[in-house]
């Protein structure tokens, strides 16, 4: 049977404070939780029932190991994670500011396993056949990854959603002024794509929000979803129809794994068939589900607390919604924000 969601990139070891507000000089006793954006896309979407499985390749160490077993722990199918001897594992440490500040320190020299993906290990018939398909803008940042990223995107030949987690990561690029070429050529094959007004511009020159979702849907996407941080997530659909989804209030204790759950949110909305805006309103809840937790993969979400997440914050949607809906008819659009 066909995965509901196959996702490709990223894996590692999060390594997070147990204390907040301290760094990590100081830091005295840490958290050890399966990280990498993409694997816990697949987490999430495990945690809504759907079958989900990762490519990715790990070290050959312990803390690979402790991501196999992580993942079939989150019902997450690891028959394609591989295993490369370039360089150890990956580990990422943070230090924990609520509410906005959360520096991410990663250890990923001399190459990170995960970029060590080439062509001939993708089992593409997997690739073709999920319902989903989820990739970053990190997988195209470094040969062999970006060159098997870019075969499995164009083997999918539009079978299927694809999904494109623009996903910048500056300090991966050797050339980052060359990730516009590679975004485009991404987004050719791409259904949906996904950023925040950083990765927008990046993929397309386009900062602001409207501009850049229009801009995705001319780079050849059917659904452009644009977060804009406090002011919510605009999405857009290639008919024109417009979504603007207002920001969810949360206490925040880790703003790191919150764009993972919408991720993984998104793909189930996308996997029940639902219109743009519910789907939208419901990867932004649980976006913020997790912003309130420590960790990322141990933190998303199940259907049930989304779902009760959304009852809570209702009336004030709705309120925000006549606005916005009243902001964005045809003439007022470009003028909004």
């Amino acid at each position: 049977m066909p995965f509901d969601v196959l996702s490709m990139g990223r894996v590692g070891v999060d390594v997070y404070p147990l204390q907040r507000g301290v760094g990590l000089a100081e830091v005295t006793s840490f958290g050890k939780y399966l990280g990498g954006s993409p694997t816990n896309v697949a987490v999430a979407a495990a945690r809504y029932g759907r079958s989900a499985a990762v490519i990715t390749k790990t070290g050959r160490d312990p803390f690979g190991e402790f991501v196999r077993t992580a993942l079939e722990g989150y019902g997450v199918d690891a028959s394609f994670v591989g295993v490369s001897d370039i360089a150890p594992t990956p580990v990422t440490f943070c230090e924990i500011f609520p509410p906005d500040d959360f520096p991410l320190y990663f250890y990923r020299l001399p190459k990170a396993p995960d970029l060590d993906i080439r062509v001939g290990e993708v089992e593409l018939g997997a690739v073709r056949a999920a319902r989903i398909f989820w990739v970053t803008g990190t997988g195209l940042s470094e040969e062999p990854s970006r060159s098997a990223t870019l075969a499995a995107l164009e083997h999918r030949a539009g079978a299927g959603v694809t999904v494109f987690d623009l996903d910048w990561r500056p300090m991966f690029w050797t050339d980052p002024a060359s990730a516009r070429s590679f975004y485009a050529e991404a987004l050719r094959h791409t259904t949906v794509a996904v950023g925040n007004l950083d990765e927008c511009e990046v993929a397309t020159g386009e900062r602001e929000p409207y501009a850049a979702a229009k801009a995705l849907l001319a780079a050849g996407v059917e659904l452009a979803v644009v977060k804009q941080g406090p002011k919510g997530v605009l999405a857009m659909d290639r008919d024109g129809s417009v979504a603007q989804i207002p920001p969810v209030a949360v206490d925040v204790v880790n703003g790191l794994g919150a764009g993972d759950a919408f991720g993984g949110a998104l793909c189930h909305g996308l996997l029940s068939g639902w219109e743009t805006r519910r789907t939208v309103a419901f990867a932004n809840a649980a976006g913020a589900i997790v912003a309130g937790r420590l960790s990322c993969s141990d933190a998303m979400p199940t259907q049930a607390e989304v779902e009760e997440k959304l009852r809570a914050t209702a009336p004030q949607d709705q309120d925000q919604d006549r606005d916005q809906d009243r902001a964005t008819t045809p003439g007022n659009a470009e003028r909004e924000v």
